[in-house]
């Protein structure tokens, strides 16, 4: 929808951690998407207890409430947002995802009809995030429940978080994407330093520098054991 990457993804449950705010800004309009990390009924550990309330906080401050799912899969984490998205006081539109998996989009009419009986949303919008398919009428429809006000953000600005919180989830995807089975998915990445150097002419060769951003990042496992990996 944005155009770019702002929250990392990886086959593990549970990626996202904070609360993401992504700006999506047209000719007459500013929408201001905040990706939550998704709600689960095991919430023993800590980190699962702390992203469940950033789910929970995040409900409390929006107007519209986008419930994506996969068209392939209903997981016991989507019944247990479901049931919470049951009695919010904002419209709820389903997203259902990954249409592309479906040879034709006409065998997806019977799933979202099916979807339609859970509960009263306010639309259900088909679409495949990885194609970009019908995203342009995802962004017409959230446009028409959006309040009338001044923008939030410039119109320039396309997320609140800062370049050394977006490198050191990007580093933590890639770890994840790699070493999947190794690592345990609440590794933690901190970023030690962030630089970025213009481009430049080489004194000695004549030749042009091109501009590059070097970072020092430390990654925090929970073992003694994980750090060899």
């Amino acid at each position: 929808i944005l155009g770019q990457k702002l929250s990392i993804t990886s086959r593990k449950p549970q990626t996202t951690r904070h609360k993401i705010v992504g700006i999506d800004s047209r000719e007459k309009s500013q929408a201001v998407f905040v990706d939550t990390p998704g709600m689960h009924k095991k919430e023993v550990r800590a980190i699962n207890k702390m992203m469940n309330r950033a789910a929970h906080s995040a409900l409390r401050d929006v107007n519209l409430v986008l419930f994506v799912v996969d068209a392939q899969k209903w997981t016991q984490n989507d019944e247990l947002v479901l049931e919470k998205l049951k009695n919010a006081e904002m419209p709820v539109i389903l997203v259902i995802n990954k249409l592309d998996t479906f040879e034709n989009k006409n065998e997806a009419l019977p799933l979202i009809r099916e979807r339609a009986k859970l509960m009263n949303f306010a639309e259900i919008v088909p679409v495949s995030a990885l194609r970009g398919a019908n995203l342009d009428h995802l962004r017409d429809t959230i446009e028409k429940y959006l309040p009338y006000q001044p923008p939030l953000y410039s119109l320039d600005q396309i997320t609140d978080r800062s370049e050394r919180f977006l490198a050191s989830e990007i580093i933590r995807e890639k770890i994840m994407r790699q070493l999947g089975e190794e690592l345990p998915y609440d590794l933690t990445v901190q970023i030690e330093s962030f630089k970025t150097e213009e481009a430049a002419v080489n004194e000695k060769t004549g030749r042009l520098k091109p501009p590059c951003t070097y970072i020092d990042a430390t990654i925090f496992v929970e073992r003694q054991g994980q750090k060899a990996i």
